[in-house]
């Protein structure tokens, strides 16, 4: 059986090896600086203990404020699981590190974001549309995609 870890422990162990990327948490989750989201997630990845080699998913929200960019992990060593957050201000360019470099299942997942909400993952290697074709008008799962000139 695979435990969810609360927020809350997954919070101490980031703030030890990353201290000031956490933001906050609650229940389940945990939010971090957007700008810090490689860095937390090699920290989960490589600390003995956590070992989440595992991403199960990478999705977003558009909260029009913001994006939320969801990550979902698993450790099948340690069998637990988490659930890791961050926000993303800005709807010109919205961005965060990419995670490709740490689990390859990042790649398409990474994209299919990208190409329907256009949070944009720097350092990818192939960023581009996974769904729709190139040149395609918007990002169409943006709340604002059909107010927006075509």
């Amino acid at each position: 059986m695979i435990r969810e870890l609360p927020g809350e422990e997954l919070a101490r162990h980031v703030q030890v090896a990353c201290p000031g990327a956490v933001e906050r948490w609650e229940g389940l989750c945990l939010w971090v600086k957007p700008e810090r989201v490689l860095e937390v997630c090699q920290t989960l990845k490589e600390t003995p203990g956590m070992g989440f080699n595992l991403l199960n998913a990478i999705s977003a929200v558009d909260y029009v404020e913001y994006f939320e960019v969801v990550y979902h992990l698993t450790s099948t060593a340690h069998l637990h699981s988490a659930v890791l957050k961050a926000k993303v201000y800005g709807r010109e360019e919205p961005s965060l590190p990419s995670v490709v470099g740490l689990w390859l299942g990042a790649d398409f997942q990474e994209r299919e974001v990208w190409d329907l909400m256009g949070v944009k993952f720097l350092g990818h290697p192939n960023l581009k549309r996974i769904l729709l074709w190139e040149g395609y008008p918007g990002h169409p799962l943006r709340r604002d995609y059909l107010e927006a000139p075509r």
